[in-house]
């Protein structure tokens, strides 16, 4: 579960060029495109030009390298060329990247096109919603101080935090201990050292929180078909705080931002 920091350093690289991913789906122009478009751009891209394993292809059989999550897909949609991504959609691509042995996980959801006020309320809101989870994160704290400040925030903008799928401790496997939960108390649970390696990962739904998978066995979609949101990073805890393995370029005010706030 704790890091070495030779570890930490191994998995820092691999979130660099995990968030390097994330600028070549920003590039694309999603309109028209099928998800599985995209699945097959980001494979090109992980294996020729970054040299590194998509880390989902053969993951509990799954056959891609990314999950796709349109709309009212919770999480784990799966890429089709019949899936056309048309203006006014959101979607969730949800990648994983192995590269000297230790994986990074990190998930988008982008606005294709012209998004209707409501869904980009709830994208923002679920992004705000991560980043008070990150923000949570500091030796001493407890899992439960990160799902209370996740859940806070989304129930009081009038969203339900999906309790059917949680965070995940990281490293050589992709799914190591301890789970996060996007709920919580404070105080509550695992009390967080130097070293902890895991992902911040919060499902948040439009309407209800119920879920239903369908019968591919992978797709979960909100059970009242209202929109479903997703952003997901792998973090560090250090001596001070939090480190962000998968942040993108774009996020280093939130960073100096986080920085503020534990100063």
């Amino acid at each position: 579960m704790i890091k070495s920091p030779e570890e930490l350093a191994l998995m820092a690289s691999s979130g660099r060029l995990l968030a390097s991913v994330f600028g070549l789906i920003d590039r694309m122009d999603l309109i028209g495109m099928s998800t599985l478009e995209v699945n097959d751009q980001v494979e090109r891209y992980i294996r020729g030009e970054l040299n590194a394993r998509p880390a989902s292809l053969g993951q509990y059989g799954f056959e891609y390298v990314l999950n796709s999550s349109v709309n009212d897909v919770i999480c784990h949609g799966v890429p089709s060329s019949k899936d056309i991504l048309r203006d006014g959609d959101i979607v969730n691509f949800d990648i994983t990247l192995e590269k000297n042995g230790y994986i990074a996980d990190s998930s988008k959801t982008y606005l294709v096109g012209t998004v209707a006020a409501p869904a980009r309320r709830l994208v923002r809101t679920t992004y705000e919603a991560m980043w008070k989870g990150i923000r949570a994160v500091r030796p001493g704290a407890t899992l439960g101080d990160i799902g209370h400040a996740i859940e806070r925030h989304a129930k009081g903008a009038g969203y339900t935090i999906v309790r059917d799928f949680c965070g995940h401790g990281i490293g050589r496997e992709m799914h190591e201990e301890p789970s996060v939960l996007h709920f919580g108390k404070r105080g509550t649970g695992l009390r967080l050292r130097p070293g902890m390696t895991f992902t911040i990962e919060p499902m948040v739904n439009e309407g209800k929180r119920g879920s239903y998978t369908e019968d591919d066995g992978w797709t979960v979609r909100t059970e009242d078909g209202k929109l479903s949101a997703q952003f997901e990073h792998t973090v560090a805890v250090t001596e001070t705080g939090v480190d962000v393995l998968t942040l993108r370029p774009e996020e280093a005010s939130m960073v100096k931002e986080n920085a503020r706030r534990v100063g």
